[in-house]
């Protein structure tokens, strides 16, 4: 830049510079006297743009670098900036000459050591806190037996060979494995999505949904199970539907999705343990449950009887119980002669007081009366009958002056549509099911053709027959009387003249569209 901005000699004009002329020299002087950096400080104002781009500012005590990761590097950052971190910034100082600064283009971005990560960890652990993602009520209890159990780790690694084995030795159950990376930038993305996952299969489905869920890592440094530490994962976790049991590092390891997860096991054979029972634990107490119930129900049954026979003790014998009856039975059978004696004397004595007083001329009077008031209903109940019929034949024309054959002949047009329709649809299917019964047919003539022994004689074989018997073997046609051989023209027996088979009548042609099968 020096020759831009000589002293100008004494007496002379000063150069004049563009604006662009100016800032252009800046920016080469800059990225030339200091190329690749890196910065240590805290992150201050973090400002992420429409476009993608991350603004922000990395200061210290005194002084202020503003920094941008531009929108294509962005995934490549391990960590992205919150205010407050302390980090370790790589990148390329340049300028941005629009508002006259110059700032660090970050590619690379680390926390500061463990204390950084720490003082991370514990802003994030203080957030989900106030979230309520903490909540002990919130926690699910685990399901005592899980049919299906989904594990979400590395394939390849030991964590899985551990568990499987502790499940077998337990209470081998169906485990459904979603591979993830357990560290790097790729962990918390993987882990989070397969969590999503799991939790959104279809229960009943073609892959069966767990019934709990195991994430789980072997041992490791802070860094390598930051993964675990990540918002993304922590509040995937808390989202499931799934009861989720935590399984990362050792147990003196302390992440974020243990605080969120319903149950924390310390290693992951120790959330095996947890997720399934003891299955000689349970057969045990299982027998033991059943002995006490036959016990109990043999107690029980003996302690009823005793009761009974005690109660029986107690109860009158049958006898004295019947005795009572028995004598009130023979009394009553005893004054039941008298009784009808007397019941139909006292009858007869009624009847003879009612047939006192029953004259002819009483009978003949009350006729007379019976028949004067049927003869004046008779003589109203002819008007009432036309009043009546006279009211039903009134009703009647005026129903039929709204009658008309509109409608019955709407219903005969639609009745004939609707036969020519059913009429059609049953030529179709006659003419289908005729046709599906003639390949049928030929299909099993066919078949009939291909499994008889006469096809197999055409391709040069012969039967050789001890006369209703199949020779199969030189000892039996040893024994044989006279031997008969069958070829495909025809059958002969040795030393005489060969028999003509008669032509087979070729089958029959499956009868026609519309023929009577």
């Amino acid at each position: 830049m020096s020759d831009l901005i000589d002293d100008p000699i004494e007496g002379e004009n000063a150069h004049e510079f563009t604006v662009s002329e100016l800032t252009g020299a800046v920016k080469r002087v800059i990225e030339g006297e200091f190329g690749r950096v890196r910065v240590k400080g805290e992150v201050g104002r973090v400002f992420t743009a429409r476009s993608g781009h991350l603004y922000f500012d990395i200061k210290d005590d005194r002084n202020v670098l503003a920094s941008v990761t531009w929108k294509g590097q962005v995934s490549g950052l391990t960590t992205l900036p919150e205010e407050g971190m302390e980090v370790v910034a790589s990148g390329q100082m340049t300028t941005f000459g629009s508002q006259s600064k110059y700032q660090l283009s970050v590619d690379d971005l680390r926390p500061a050591g463990v204390g950084a990560l720490m003082a991370m960890l514990e802003k994030r652990k203080k957030q989900l806190e106030k979230e309520g993602l903490f909540a002990p009520e919130r926690k699910r209890p685990l399901p005592y037996l899980p049919e299906v159990i989904g594990v979400v780790t590395s394939p390849s690694g030991a964590v899985i060979r551990d568990i499987l084995h502790r499940l077998r030795e337990r209470f081998p159950r169906r485990v459904l494995v979603w591979p993830v990376a357990v560290q790097g930038k790729a962990c918390a993305p993987q882990v989070a999505n397969a969590i999503r996952g799991f939790n959104a299969l279809t229960p009943g489905g073609a892959i069966p949904r767990p019934d709990l869920i195991i994430v789980a890592r072997g041992g490791g440094s802070i860094e390598d199970l930051w993964g675990f530490n990540e918002e993304e994962v922590a509040r995937a976790a808390a989202a499931s539907d799934i009861p989720l049991i935590s399984a990362v590092g050792h147990e003196t390891d302390t992440t974020l999705i243990d605080f969120v997860s319903d149950k924390r096991a310390p290693t992951p054979t120790a959330a095996a343990e947890l997720a399934v029972p003891v299955r000689a634990d349970l057969l045990a107490w299982t027998a033991g449950q059943g002995a006490r119930m036959t016990g109990a129900a043999g107690r029980m049954l003996s302690q009823r009887g005793q009761r009974l026979r005690d109660l029986a003790r107690a109860l009158p014998r049958l006898d004295a119980l019947l005795a009572p009856a028995r004598q009130r039975l023979d009394l009553a059978s005893q004054r039941l002669p008298m009784a009808l004696v007397r019941r139909t004397q006292g009858e007869q004595a009624r009847l003879d007081r009612a047939a006192a007083v029953l004259r002819p001329r009483t009978l003949a009077r009350t006729l007379a009366q019976r028949r004067a008031e049927v003869a004046k209903l008779s003589a109203r109940l002819a008007p009432g009958l036309e009043r009546a019929l006279e009211r039903q034949r009134e009703r009647l024309d005026s129903r039929a002056d709204r009658l008309t054959l509109r409608p019955a002949e709407r219903a005969i047009v639609t009745g004939r549509r609707d036969l020519a329709v059913l009429v059609r649809r049953l030529e179709t299917r006659g003419a289908e099911s005729i046709e599906a019964r003639r390949q049928k047919l030929a299909a099993l003539e066919r078949l009939r053709l291909s499994l008889g022994y006469t096809a197999t004689l055409q391709r040069g074989y012969a039967v050789v027959r001890d006369g209703d018997t199949v020779v199969t073997d030189t000892k039996s046609a040893r024994a044989a009387r006279v031997l008969e051989i069958e070829f495909a023209d025809g059958r002969m027996t040795p030393g005489v003249a060969p028999k003509r088979r008669k032509a087979a009548k070729p089958p029959k042609t499956p009868p026609e569209q519309g023929e009577l099968l």
